[in-house]
């Protein structure tokens, strides 16, 4: 996992829930190829076709409310979602990525200072944010020591195998 995030943003509105991430019809699947083709496909069904590798999620309020599936999480990191930057988040959602080693912030009023498109450049450690394309900055809750290990370990189930074998 890198410190500094660059990459362009995806905006989404308030109240997106899990079903609008990962609609619960495809369930069944169980790649995460698969999974990752129907990513937010309820909230915008051309995202999986115009989303570019690395590209940043910008969303309001309540981001990945509703139910707990994990499947929304892995759509979003299989599709290769770089971080996600909302003004709040579902709570389980929110550790459903970082224990999968998709790294969120929570950052008030993000909506109001980014627009789709615009370029981001986010350090992790700070929990700064610059929007390169308006030439602003911002800041954003920076994760905890313990969530920034999951992230750099790739998530919570190599942290713990690392952990086990007796590396830090």
């Amino acid at each position: 996992m890198e410190g500094i995030i660059r990459g362009r943003a995806y905006k989404f509105g308030n109240n997106i829930d899990t079903d609008q991430i990962y609609p619960g019809r495809y369930l069944e699947l169980t790649e995460p190829e698969e999974i990752a083709k129907h990513a937010m496909e309820d909230a915008d069904p051309t995202f999986s076709q115009r989303f570019v590798k690395g590209g940043i999620i910008v969303a309001g309020k309540n981001f990945g409310c509703g139910s707990s599936r994990e499947h929304a999480a892995i759509a979003l990191k299989t599709i290769g979602v770089s971080l996600i930057i909302a003004e709040s988040f579902g709570r389980i959602f929110y550790r459903n990525c970082i224990n999968i080693g998709l790294p969120l912030l929570i950052c008030p009023k993000i909506s109001k200072n980014v627009d789709e498109g615009d370029v981001l450049e986010v350090n992790l450690e700070t929990g700064a944010v610059k929007n390169i394309t308006k030439n602003t900055e911002f800041k954003c809750q920076p994760l905890s020591e313990y969530a920034l290990q999951i992230l750099e370990a790739g998530g919570i189930k190599p942290l713990i195998r690392r952990q086990l074998k007796g590396g830090a």
